[in-house]
């Protein structure tokens, strides 16, 4: 009988697949079957309708799949190929969207369960170290200062969210770094950032840039092409791929710093790494869709509270459910709203924001790791 087996009997994979839940199929596919429903209205819906068949016909046309130096203007940049209006609103609009949209769902997603685990506390969030204050403020400083560079504002959104990290650990260093210090460096760095943020903010003349500025910071995947698809892939998968080797480690890390160190583990040595995939994953989302909220918060939290807190099925539950969140509420957004075009990261903060309040009214006093 397979069940009278012992672990050492069993079949490789069946072994090797052991840690797959139930509950995590069920994330996983209740995932993928939002985000097919949204990805129909995203490439359906706009100035230039389709039919939902129709659009998905368009999707799959062999004369685009088939042809390299289509697929090399869309990975490696240059110029496409001559197609009928719908297939290059199709492919070159509505697709980078969506794809955008699901890259930075899962940088998001994961990043917030690193820092969950980091932490010690369900309450984190990808900017808890300060990223998001030092990509806007980067961001400000670019338009304000050195509008000349405004085509490298994704780079710099970036830096500005690493030096922001440094400058978190630098504070909270006093001979080591513990959980809480590091969620008080964060608050400390955000808000002298977010001051500074505001200052700037004032000396902007162009109304126009200003309206940019604010769009950009709220989170906005409009106008998103396979320039942003092409910046984020690598970083996405040298992200998300160490976050997923560094799966035992944040279990670990959980049970606190003195009984991860009686098991061997150099506490602030891994949690600087993964603090840095962690930022790395947040600032690359941000570099590309501006600060999008509530996502690396909530997803994590909800699919905690499903799968467990063991951090192999959380991660690949965070990266089915992220970027559900993000296609949806883009989605969302464009439907209700039309034809306004409203950044997506309102639509997750007003979702996010309720959800927080009924955990609230429900369990009373959370946040810490349990």
């Amino acid at each position: 009988m397979a069940s009278e087996l012992g672990d050492g009997e069993r079949p490789a994979a069946t072994r090797r697949l052991a840690w797959v839940s139930r509950e995590l199929v069920m994330i996983a596919a209740g995932s993928v079957g939002v985000v097919l429903v949204a990805m129909t209205l995203q490439l359906s819906f706009g100035a230039y309708p389709l039919a939902p068949l129709d659009a998905w016909r368009t999707l799959a046309n062999p004369a685009v799949l088939a042809n390299g130096a289509a697929w090399r203007a869309f990975l490696l940049g240059g110029t496409v190929p001559e197609y009928e209006t719908g297939t290059l609103v199709v492919w070159t609009i509505r697709l980078p969207r969506v794809l955008v949209a699901l890259l930075v769902g899962v940088n998001l997603a994961v990043s917030g369960a690193i820092f969950q685990a980091i932490t010690r506390n369900e309450l984190a969030s990808p900017f808890v170290l300060g990223v998001s204050s030092g990509a806007g403020l980067a961001v400000l400083l670019t338009v304000v200062v050195f509008a000349g560079l405004l085509p490298f504002l994704p780079l710099f959104a970036a830096l500005g969210g690493g030096i922001a990290f440094l400058l978190v650990y630098a504070i909270a260093w006093q001979g080591g770094t513990n959980p809480v210090r590091l969620v008080l460096a964060g608050v400390i760095v955000s808000s002298v950032f977010g001051s500074i943020q505001t200052g700037l903010f004032l000396l902007i003349e162009d109304v126009g840039v200003a309206q940019g500025v604010v769009a950009w910071t709220a989170g906005s995947l409009v106008g998103a092409d396979w320039a942003q698809v092409r910046m984020l892939l690598p970083w996405t998968v040298i992200a998300v791929g160490s976050a997923f080797a560094g799966a035992r480690e944040l279990n670990v890390l959980t049970l606190g710093e003195e009984t991860a160190d009686s098991l061997g583990l150099s506490v602030e040595r891994v949690r600087f790494l993964l603090s840095a995939v962690a930022v790395l994953a947040a600032a690359t989302s941000v570099a590309a869709a501006g600060i999008v909220g509530f996502v690396g918060l909530v997803v994590p939290h909800i699919v905690r509270r499903s799968v467990g807190t063991d951090h192999k099925r959380l991660l690949v539950g965070c990266a089915f459910a992220g970027p559900a969140l993000l296609v949806a509420s883009d989605a969302g957004a464009r439907l209700v709203l039309n034809p306004a075009q409203v950044p997506v990261g309102i639509v997750t903060g007003l979702l996010g924001g309720p959800y927080f309040l009924y955990l609230m009214r429900k369990h009373g006093g959370f946040g810490g790791f349990r």
